[in-house]
């Protein structure tokens, strides 16, 4: 999720993976599979080099906070006991149906907000605190990380 919301702050311009490690402080290894993941589920693209780098597949707004989610990991309803009880058949027991109603709120809330809204909520910061609206931001490769 930092990933995208600072790829949505620096919407013009392809990140390293590095950059991206650095101003978000995620792993830079981690990272990586991160972003092959996002990249598989078409929610960004990279190019490969010297001056290679990620940037969003499209506009921020119309990329939802669920589908970043589901790009890397599952999320799902329960609709019937996931352990197969036999006297759970017909009804979910009390934990699941929580499970379930927890589940239903994480999709419903991320599934109605875009990185785009993230981005313009009035009254919080930024996402990351990196920066402020219109301000230049700094991308550039750090010269090492330490994983």
């Amino acid at each position: 999720m930092r990933a995208m919301a600072w790829l949505a702050l620096t919407p013009d311009s392809l990140v390293s993976t590095l950059a991206l490690a650095e101003k978000t402080k995620v792993p830079p290894h981690y990272l990586a599979k991160v972003l092959q993941q996002l990249s598989a589920a078409d929610l960004i693209v990279g190019r490969r080099g010297v001056r290679g780098g990620y940037k969003l597949s499209r506009a921020p707004r119309d990329i939802s906070l669920l589908q970043v989610v589901r790009a890397v990991a599952q999320i799902d309803r329960i609709t019937a006991c996931p352990l197969d009880i036999s006297t759970h058949s017909h009804a979910l027991c009390s934990l699941h149906r929580r499970s379930d109603a927890a589940a239903k709120a994480v999709m419903e809330i991320y599934g109605s907000c875009s990185l785009q809204d993230m981005l313009d909520e009035p009254g919080v910061p930024t996402p990351l605190c990196a920066a402020e609206k219109g301000t230049k931001l700094s991308i550039s490769a750090p010269h090492s990380i330490r994983p």
